[in-house]
Formats: structure tokens, sequence, C-alpha cells
């Protein structure tokens, strides 16, 4: 614990300074706090309301993991079907890359129109925002591995599906992380945007809500969780790869 407070000290301390200069700022200057609200009048609206916002975090996070979870399920069978195929990596590959010029924000209000409101637009746009980069980071991993291994392998008399086993998944599993950790930072984003195209629930709504009542504390208290949300399911995947791909930390150390 010790160590880890020393390693991410000058990241507290960075904190501790833009906190301190933000209050200061607010008091000095006397800004409204529905204009620019104090850091003491936001961890106030965080205790004062911590019923409502937990409610709203749950409904959140939910999408954030059902809707990575997914883009996970989905960018590992995509990169493992065009790894296996050339013809298959011609034929959607280009869609993949197409799909990402589409801005998401478009995409969103569409999917309400065609399955309606309720958890399962927000689970696929979040899903649509985060399979990218595990798709990519995923392709690359398995096409990084050295030909002559791949050659030894089949001469020894392994079968194509014995290489892409032994071979192929574990050395992709180090780039599949690097892919994870971007996809579940940006998941909340994609969370964010749905619940602001059409929800009742969630973070993203709690904001769209509460700024035409000039609730604006209550609109940083929802940056904040937000903010915790990804850093903490970023550390879990970061633990993760420790956990499963040990070789990989052990590489980058």
């Amino acid at each position: 614990m010790i160590n880890w407070l020393v390693k991410w000290s000058p990241a507290f301390g960075i904190v501790c300074l833009i906190v301190g200069a933000w209050q200061l700022l607010v008091k000095i200057q006397e800004i409204p706090s529905w204009l620019l609200p104090s850091p003491s009048s936001v961890a106030t609206t965080i205790y004062s309301d911590h019923s409502m916002l937990m409610r709203h975090t749950l409904v959140t996070l939910e999408e954030i993991i059902l809707g990575f979870f997914l883009a996970l399920v989905m960018g590992v069978i995509l990169a493992s079907a065009i790894c296996l195929s050339q013809t298959i990596e011609k034929a959607l590959y280009p869609f993949i890359i197409a799909s990402q010029t589409v801005p998401i924000i478009v995409i969103a209000p569409m999917l309400l129109v065609w399955i309606g409101y309720g958890l399962a637009p927000k689970i696929i746009v979040v899903a649509l925002i985060s399979f990218f980069p595990i798709v990519v980071n995923t392709v690359d991993g398995m096409k990084s591995i050295d030909p002559d291994i791949q050659k030894l392998m089949r001469t020894l008399g392994g079968k194509k599906a014995q290489v892409f086993s032994k071979i192929m998944i574990p050395s992709s599993l180090p780039y599949l992380f690097s892919g994870l950790r971007v996809a579940i930072a940006i998941s909340v984003i994609g969370a964010v945007i749905g619940e602001w195209v059409g929800s009742s629930e969630g973070l993203g709504y709690l904001m769209i809500r509460s700024k035409p009542q000039f609730q604006t504390e209550r609109v940083f208290a929802a940056i904040i969780i937000l903010s915790f949300i990804g850093i903490g399911l970023f550390a879990l995947i970061t633990y993760l790869e420790k956990v499963f791909v040990p070789w990989s930390n052990e590489q980058r150390n």
C-alpha cells in the first residue's frame, strides 16, 4: 500500500494543487455556484445526494460492464476470424474501420428508434464505441508471431487449430489487454452518450436533467464519479493483465 502511494504521489499532488487553486479561485472571485461550484460544495452534494447518485451510478456501471463484455466477445471473434481467413479479413476489415468514421452520437438516436428505450440501446452504444481497439490490437497480436515458429509447429505435425490455440492466442494476449485498457476508458463515454440521447436514469441522464435546473454541483459530482469509474475499471484491467499475462508485465519492466 505504501509503495502504491509513493508511486502515485505526483498525481495526488497535482490533484491537490488543482483542487486548492479551484477552491481559492471561486472564493476570491466570488463566482456563483451555478456557474462554477467550489470543490467543497461539490463534495457536500456528493455526501447529501449519495443515495440518488449511487442509484444512477449503478445503472451507468451496468451499461458499461455489459457493453464492454459484448465488445470483448465481438472483438475477439472478429479478430480470430480475420486472422484465420484472408477472405474474411478483406471482406470485414474495411467495414470495421468504416464503423468508426460514423459519429456515435448519430447512431445512438437511431438505436432508440429501432430498439426503443431501455438498457439495450445503451449497451449497444458502449459496445460499438469499445470494440474497435479490441479488434485491432488482437489482430496485431495474432499477426505478430514469428513465422519460423509457425513453420516449426506445422513441421512437427501441428494443425491450424493447434497453431491458433497454442501460439496465436497466447502471443495476442498482451495486445488484447492493451486494447482492453483503451476500450474500458472510452466505454464510459459511450454509456454517457447513450444516456444523453434518451434515458430516464444513469449519470448521463442526471447531468442532462441537472443542467437546466442550474444544479451545477450535481453535474460536477456526476463527472467526478464517472472519472473514478473509468480509473477504477482501467486499474482492474491492468491488474487482470498481471494475473493472466504475467510475462507481459515482466517484459515491460
